[in-house]
């Protein structure tokens, strides 16, 4: 392996490339997400491990008071690491057990009627927004930037 090639395994250049497949959207109401990532190989490489994860990064205030937390709703991590030939593909299905985490006007607004309503209040007066997503990384030998892919979803409830 030349130097050119040693560089840009360091940086995850020329690794894999990597592509997330997803629904469009998750229900509040179930706890299982299904979905594949598909790996392509752009040289020979060592797979060491695929973490897949849910995430939610939830957002309150405005202008100079924003609050912002980023939370981990659920993963999963296969270890069972592999070879991959350059031009190989290999799909790579999955499951991702998740729990919603809610703020306290989310549990207001569950409970209908006036305390519902406090809720919605509440939560348009705090200015409450949630962006989520679903981040799967490789973690490919040898490589100090792991390449990845990212699919923001929308939660339906």
């Amino acid at each position: 392996m030349g130097l050119l090639d040693k560089i840009k395994q360091f940086f995850g250049v020329g690794t894999v490339s990597v592509k997330l497949s997803v629904p469009a959207s998750f229900s509040s109401k179930e706890s299982v997400m299904k979905g594949s990532v598909t790996i392509t190989g752009k040289s020979d490489q060592q797979i060491e491990s695929v973490e897949v994860e849910l995430q939610e990064k939830w957002t309150k205030g405005k202008g100079d008071d924003v609050t912002e937390k980023t939370f981990t709703l659920g993963s999963i991590k296969l270890n069972e690491g592999f070879a991959i030939k350059k031009d190989e593909v290999k799909t790579i299905n999955f499951e991702v057990p998740y729990d919603i985490v809610k703020s306290d006007n989310d549990r207001l607004k569950e409970k209908g009627g006036v305390l519902g309503g406090l809720g919605k209040v509440g939560s348009f007066l705090d200015n409450e927004r949630s962006e989520f997503s679903v981040i799967c990384t490789v973690d490919v030998k040898g490589a100090t930037f792991d390449p990845n892919d990212i699919a923001n979803i929308k939660k339906v409830d």
